[in-house]
Protein backbone atom coordinates (compact mmCIF):
# COMPACT_ATOMS: atom_id res chain seq x y z
CA UNK A 1 0.00 0.00 0.00
CA UNK A 2 1.05 2.70 -1.08
CA UNK A 3 0.27 5.08 1.63
CA UNK A 4 2.21 2.80 4.39
CA UNK A 5 5.25 2.91 2.14
CA UNK A 6 8.31 4.63 4.15
CA UNK A 7 8.64 8.16 2.37
CA UNK A 8 12.16 9.03 1.53
CA UNK A 9 13.14 12.96 0.93
CA UNK A 10 13.04 13.32 -2.79
CA UNK A 11 16.24 15.95 -4.04
CA UNK A 12 13.96 18.80 -5.94
CA UNK A 13 10.75 16.78 -5.86
CA UNK A 14 8.20 19.16 -4.59
CA UNK A 15 10.06 23.38 -4.52
CA UNK A 16 8.97 25.10 -1.81
CA UNK A 17 9.49 28.66 -2.55
CA UNK A 18 8.33 30.98 -0.25
CA UNK A 19 8.28 33.80 -2.51
CA UNK A 20 6.48 32.46 -5.72
CA UNK A 21 4.57 35.12 -6.71
CA UNK A 22 2.17 36.49 -3.79
CA UNK A 23 3.77 38.61 -0.58
CA UNK A 24 1.10 36.70 1.27
CA UNK A 25 3.11 32.81 0.05
CA UNK A 26 5.72 33.44 1.94
CA UNK A 27 3.72 33.67 5.40
CA UNK A 28 1.58 30.44 4.46
CA UNK A 29 3.23 27.30 4.00
CA UNK A 30 3.09 23.62 5.06
CA UNK A 31 5.03 21.53 7.60
CA UNK A 32 7.44 18.83 7.16
CA UNK A 33 4.18 16.50 7.60
CA UNK A 34 2.60 17.60 5.17
CA UNK A 35 5.02 18.29 2.80
CA UNK A 36 5.29 14.26 2.70
CA UNK A 37 2.25 14.27 2.02
CA UNK A 38 2.36 16.16 -1.24
CA UNK A 39 5.18 14.33 -2.31
CA UNK A 40 3.31 11.07 -1.45
CA UNK A 41 0.95 11.82 -3.77
CA UNK A 42 2.78 12.72 -6.73
CA UNK A 43 3.11 8.80 -7.29
CA UNK A 44 -0.97 7.77 -6.76
CA UNK A 45 -3.31 7.90 -9.87
CA UNK A 46 -6.75 9.55 -9.97
CA UNK A 47 -8.52 5.96 -8.30
CA UNK A 48 -7.20 6.73 -4.58
CA UNK A 49 -9.69 9.48 -3.98
CA UNK A 50 -12.64 7.98 -5.49
CA UNK A 51 -14.74 5.39 -3.35
CA UNK A 52 -14.74 2.11 -4.96
CA UNK A 53 -17.56 0.95 -6.57
CA UNK A 54 -19.82 -1.97 -6.54
CA UNK A 55 -17.36 -4.36 -8.63
CA UNK A 56 -14.30 -3.08 -7.63
CA UNK A 57 -15.94 -3.54 -3.51
CA UNK A 58 -16.86 -7.28 -4.43
CA UNK A 59 -13.24 -7.83 -5.64
CA UNK A 60 -11.70 -6.51 -2.73
CA UNK A 61 -14.50 -8.73 -0.64
CA UNK A 62 -13.27 -11.80 -2.40
CA UNK A 63 -9.56 -11.42 -1.40
CA UNK A 64 -10.02 -10.35 1.42
CA UNK A 65 -8.71 -6.68 1.66
CA UNK A 66 -10.30 -4.84 4.27
CA UNK A 67 -9.46 -1.37 5.63
CA UNK A 68 -9.81 2.39 4.78
CA UNK A 69 -7.76 3.12 1.51
CA UNK A 70 -7.44 6.89 2.92
CA UNK A 71 -5.18 8.75 5.85
CA UNK A 72 -6.67 8.58 9.16
CA UNK A 73 -6.52 12.47 9.94
CA UNK A 74 -9.15 14.04 7.68
CA UNK A 75 -7.27 17.43 7.21
CA UNK A 76 -4.16 15.38 5.44
CA UNK A 77 -6.38 13.29 3.76
CA UNK A 78 -8.17 17.04 2.44
CA UNK A 79 -5.14 17.51 1.61
CA UNK A 80 -3.65 14.22 -0.10
CA UNK A 81 -6.94 14.29 -2.04
CA UNK A 82 -6.44 18.03 -3.77
CA UNK A 83 -2.25 17.24 -3.92
CA UNK A 84 -3.39 13.93 -6.24
CA UNK A 85 -5.82 16.44 -8.23
CA UNK A 86 -2.98 19.04 -8.03
CA UNK A 87 -0.54 16.53 -9.38
CA UNK A 88 -2.70 16.15 -12.43
CA UNK A 89 -4.51 18.52 -13.49
CA UNK A 90 -2.79 21.44 -11.99
CA UNK A 91 -4.63 25.12 -11.59
CA UNK A 92 -7.95 23.02 -13.23
CA UNK A 93 -9.19 21.22 -10.05
CA UNK A 94 -12.61 21.57 -9.52
CA UNK A 95 -14.34 24.33 -7.29
CA UNK A 96 -15.75 21.33 -4.65
CA UNK A 97 -12.87 19.95 -4.63
CA UNK A 98 -10.95 23.33 -3.43
CA UNK A 99 -13.86 24.16 -1.23
CA UNK A 100 -13.40 20.64 0.51
CA UNK A 101 -9.82 21.60 0.75
CA UNK A 102 -10.17 25.30 2.43
CA UNK A 103 -13.10 23.95 4.57
CA UNK A 104 -10.88 21.55 5.78
CA UNK A 105 -8.95 24.36 7.65
CA UNK A 106 -6.21 25.47 4.93
CA UNK A 107 -5.81 28.40 3.23
CA UNK A 108 -6.04 29.83 -0.31
CA UNK A 109 -2.82 31.09 0.15
CA UNK A 110 -1.80 27.38 0.55
CA UNK A 111 -3.29 26.19 -2.50
CA UNK A 112 -1.79 28.26 -4.48
CA UNK A 113 1.35 27.11 -2.89
CA UNK A 114 0.67 23.66 -3.33
CA UNK A 115 0.01 23.98 -6.93
CA UNK A 116 2.58 25.91 -8.04
CA UNK A 117 5.02 23.84 -6.48
CA UNK A 118 3.96 20.96 -7.89
CA UNK A 119 3.98 22.15 -11.17
CA UNK A 120 7.32 23.97 -10.70
CA UNK A 121 8.80 20.17 -9.83
CA UNK A 122 9.57 17.53 -12.18
CA UNK A 123 6.59 15.36 -13.81
CA UNK A 124 7.27 12.03 -13.28
CA UNK A 125 7.21 9.30 -16.13
CA UNK A 126 5.69 6.44 -16.24
CA UNK A 127 5.76 3.10 -17.98
CA UNK A 128 4.34 0.57 -17.42
CA UNK A 129 3.01 1.02 -14.14
CA UNK A 130 6.67 1.62 -13.15
CA UNK A 131 7.50 5.05 -12.24
CA UNK A 132 10.38 6.63 -13.85
CA UNK A 133 12.53 9.84 -12.24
Amino acid sequence: MAYLARIEPFKDDVVDRPALSLPMMAQSSFSPLEWSIIRLARGQDLSTIREPGLLRRFYYWLVGRRGNRGLANERLEALRRIAVLSWHFGFSVAGENVADFLSAGFTPEQYELLVASTHAAPQLRTIGGEVLA
